[in-house]
């Protein structure tokens, strides 16, 4: 007897189906899996031969070959669990029931219960897209899983429910979901830049630069607040689109970092890794490649503190994702595509004891040291940071000021309204903010005039831009020309740009 169950898998952070074909023949009793299943896979006889028999059901006393097609994919995680349970009780209590147009997903216990699984966000819209019209998935991820329009998704307990549902219907009702309603953005809980006392300028660069999601680096002495204005950026970007939010809850569910009940991570994420993580948690790998860091940050904040302190290897992988907005990592099961769309900040002390450049205190390091230091920050990463700022110590007049700064909310509307102009010229085209723009695209929107092709000729020659360098500077200046409503930009939005970059000169100078 030949059955067939459709299942779905995950391939990074993609959903792909999966034909659970399932062979019984009256034989010695044996059991087979097929298909190239990882060992989680081929552990699941004894989950599910348990789970059948503590549910009070048969479980097929045949010689049995279970498939698992495509077979040229590596099958791995467990979510065929509940899938090949179907198919084989689609040899005795299920064999007049139909289960075409249903796809089943889940990972099954020795009880009976189904476990929370991940990556069924991204399996759900495979069976949407693959013309499916219900969803069956454990009752832990059905709110993740409802987002999904088109396709009916029922959440399941165990696999008793599962088995009255299908034989008689109506067991368990379908999931409401209504994806309008998750949006209500709250910022509550994220600290706010009323706290942060001075730094104006560092507050204007680092609105400018959530204003075009432009990477960032702050460089000070320890102190001076650096890590304090970084931690408040989630709460001056703007709410996420639905889009937005969709993508990064896939990462999200395909490295299992979705809480149970959870439904679309809203809220752009913000992520601080230490500075002792390896380059595959930070770009992501493994033998099966699982998202790092920077796609987890997708849509938000990714902090780096202590620049100098990640390896260099660490740091020097973040250069190709900057560019594309996407890591792929290459396995013998394949190739991996992890979305990589986040902005960077970075902050660092200007040399090991933190004080080089100090007006008041002594830096002890030797020029050999300060340039050993500052080295560890590679000119080809450095080149991509869009905005560079110093963060100087405050003087006691700006400490002891008991006025209150002003609050994020205030920053947050005037970034809101940029990003409004920026959706509305690009609309269309896949980009949502200036620091995403394309070398044609700039030729196209940041165009200068005579007076800015003067003060930008002025920079280049000066500053030693590289071509990429030149052309972040081009976005930055659209940027602000944008946060001052102006269709054009002129020869102060790029002057304020070029200021905003030139850090390097001051430190980097001698490398």
């Amino acid at each position: 007897m030949i059955s067939k169950v459709n299942s779905a898998g995950i391939h990074g952070i993609d959903g792909y189906i999966v034909d659970v074909e399932c062979f019984a023949s009256q034989s010695i009793p044996k059991f087979d899996i097929v298909g190239l299943p990882g060992a989680s896979v081929r552990e699941s006889y004894n989950r599910i031969k348990a789970a059948i028999k503590s549910s009070g059901l048969e479980f097929p006393a045949a010689a049995i070959t279970v498939n698992l097609a495509p077979a040229d994919m590596l099958k791995q995680g467990t979510a065929y669990d509940l899938a090949i349970l179907l198919a084989l009780l689609k040899c005795t209590v299920l064999e007049e029931c139909d289960l075409s147009g249903k796809c089943f997903a889940g990972e099954v216990s020795l009880s009976g219960d189904l476990r929370k699984t991940n990556g069924i966000l991204s399996m759900c819209i495979a069976a949407r897209d693959a013309g499916f019209s219900e969803m069956y998935v454990p009752y832990d991820n059905v709110n993740e899983a409802a987002v999904v329009d088109g396709i009916s998704v029922y959440g399941v307990h165990n696999i008793s429910e599962l088995t009255l549902h299908l034989m008689k219907g109506n067991a368990i009702q379908p999931a409401k979901c209504d994806p309008s309603s998750l949006f209500d953005i709250s910022y509550k809980g994220i600290p706010d830049f009323s706290d942060v006392k001075g730094q104006e300028q560092a507050k204007f660069a680092i609105e400018v630069a959530a204003a075009g999601m432009h990477n960032i680096l702050l460089v000070g002495p320890p102190g001076t607040g650096k890590s304090m204005l970084a931690k408040r950026i989630p709460g001056i970007l703007p709410p996420m689109s639905f889009d937005e939010a969709l993508e990064t809850t896939k990462v999200y569910s395909a490295s299992g970092n979705i809480a149970a009940g959870e439904t679309l991570i809203t809220r752009r994420p913000f992520r601080a890794p230490h500075h002792t993580m390896s380059a595959a948690g930070l770009i992501g790998g493994g033998q099966i490649p699982q998202p790092g860091e920077i796609s987890l940050a997708t849509g938000g904040v990714l902090f780096l503190d202590e620049l100098p302190e990640f390896s260099k290897n660490a740091t020097d992988g973040l250069r190709q994702p900057l560019e594309d907005g996407e890591v792929t990592i290459t396995r013998v099961g394949g190739r991996f595509r992890f979305p990589a769309r986040f902005m960077l900040v970075c902050a660092m002390n200007p040399c090991k004891c933190g004080y080089y450049g100090h007006p008041v205190k002594q830096c002890t390091c030797s020029r050999s040291m300060i340039d050993k230091y500052l080295s560890k920050v590679s000119g080809p990463l450095l080149d991509r940071m869009d905005i560079q700022i110093e963060v100087p110590s405050l003087s006691y007049e700006k400490l002891s000021d008991i006025a209150p700064a002003e609050p994020s909310e205030k920053i947050r509307e005037r970034v809101i309204n940029a990003r409004e102009i920026m959706s509305k010229r690009y609309a269309g085209t896949g980009i949502t903010a200036n620091g995403e723009l394309t070398p044609a695209m700039i030729r196209k929107y940041c165009v200068l005039d005579d007076e800015a092709q003067t003060v930008m000729k002025n920079a280049f020659e000066k500053m030693g831009l590289s071509a990429r360098g030149y052309d972040r500077i081009l976005r930055v200046a659209r940027t602000v020309a944008d946060m001052h409503a102006s269709e054009n930009i002129r020869k102060e939005h790029v002057a304020q740009a070029v200021q905003l970059r030139n850090l390097d000169r001051k430190y980097w100078k001698n490398n």
